[in-house]
């Protein structure tokens, strides 16, 4: 599949099926906009459509993500999850 937003819907509801305690896993002072849990299922998504630059990932995104979270912040997000 070529379609990023079918695919990531699709690694999100897996991940959602498999009942964790909550979406997001860092402890945060503010709630974040994008949970813990999408950042995971974006990274998946990536991964699985071998797209390897965070600038090609983010002109993929969908306007709806993007609003969500900024490059840097997903960055940084996503190397504490790691």
């Amino acid at each position: 599949m070529r379609n990023f937003t079918a695919n990531y819907e699709k690694i999100l509801e897996v991940l959602k099926e498999l009942n964790l305690d909550s979406e997001n896993f860092l402890i945060q002072i503010r709630k974040p906009k994008l949970t813990d849990l999408r950042i995971i299922a974006i990274n998946l998504t990536s991964e699985y459509m071998s797209i390897d630059s965070g600038h090609k990932l983010f002109r993929i995104l969908t306007v709806k993500i993007k609003s969500l979270i900024e490059r840097s912040v997903y960055k940084r997000r996503k190397r504490k999850l790691y």
